[in-house]
């Protein structure tokens, strides 16, 4: 039977020690990225709030007592090569170096800019990981300060992360986005996560899940502003059986046997969806509520697609 490397195991505590520092410490929102983002293990998303404006950074997450054999004063030296120097200097996100230490079981970082690197010649690179610098409340004023910008270039920088979603839209994947919402929690703590539904009657085929912290704002209302490139509507068929169950218990009168229906079907749906709106379709204990909307591509969307393709290709027909 293949056994797990040790050092996977080491990689994958230090992401998850990484998204609980962020979670629990800072109370934003931590995604982790696929493992082909080159360079990026993740992304966290600044909240304030129920403030969601996109303001984003980059993580490169290393874990290990191997990153920290070179100690200099007040903290440790990390030597990027070449092409992530060059691949983070020019991402469309700040990016911060991360160092997990098991011993400590601290994540100790860094931001990833021209000041903070230093060129050593023939050696390459080389940036200062300060001891001081742990993940926690701490690092919210400097980690805050990075994320912002000009709301104009954050909110290209919000489209340019959600093209590879964008295109799915538009090849004709459906995409779903599934979230829990723990209604009786004052943090408003769940989850959301983006799936493709395959139409063969199974669960969606997950791409993404991340952590959610809206505090007292409402899913319903939180969810779809995290969309701005497409329309979020209820997934028809995850809720055709449980509303149809609440319409009989509501609309239905038995006389011998015989079912009496007070209300039209499709006007009482008419009527919920207009009052109701976006709206859970089961709960659990009275304690989560859960969710699941279908994205379609928006104008925004198409449009933004359209303008990507000149920008990276010169293109000046979007033939997809």
């Amino acid at each position: 039977m293949p056994t797990r490397k040790p050092s996977a195991k080491i990689a994958s505590q230090g992401v998850t020690r990484a998204q609980l520092a962020v979670e629990e410490e800072l109370g934003w929102l931590f995604r982790e990225q696929p493992t082909e983002d080159y360079g990026i293990d993740a992304h966290v998303e600044v909240i304030d709030g129920d403030d969601v404006r996109g303001r984003l950074l980059a993580l490169q997450i290393k874990s290990g007592e191997g990153w920290f054999k070179q100690p200099t004063s007040g903290g440790w030296w990390y030597r990027p090569d070449d092409d992530h120097v060059r691949y983070w200097l020019s991402h469309s996100l700040p990016v911060v170096v991360v160092l997990y230490h098991p011993g400590h079981k601290v994540c100790y970082w860094q931001l990833v800019t021209n000041s903070t690197l230093q060129h050593t010649g023939s050696r390459g690179w080389k940036l200062l990981v300060p001891e001081s610098q742990m993940i926690d409340a701490s690092a919210a004023g400097a980690w805050r300060a990075a994320a912002d910008g000009d709301p104009y270039e954050l909110r290209l920088r919000e489209l340019r992360l959600a093209r590879p979603w964008m295109q799915m839209l538009a090849d004709g994947l459906r995409l779903v986005v599934d979230f829990e919402e723990w209604i009786n929690k004052i943090s408003g703590r769940g989850s959301i996560a983006i799936g493709i539904d395959r139409e063969d009657g199974n669960d969606p085929e997950p791409l993404v899940t991340w952590h959610l912290f809206p505090g007292p704002a409402s899913y319903a209302d939180t969810v779809p502003k995290l969309f701005a490139w497409a329309d979020a509507v209820i997934h028809e068929e995850t809720y055709e059986d449980p509303e149809r169950a609440l319409y009989e218990a509501e609309c239905v009168i038995w006389d011998e046997g015989e079912p009496y229906y007070t209300y039209p079907y499709t006007d009482w749906v008419r009527a919920r969806a207009a009052s109701a709106g976006i709206r859970p379709y089961a709960n659990a204990h009275g304690e989560v509520d859960y969710y699941r909307l279908e994205l379609t591509l928006n104008e925004l969307g198409r449009s933004f697609l359209v303008v990507d393709e000149f920008a990276t290709n010169g293109s000046r027909q979007f033939t997809r």
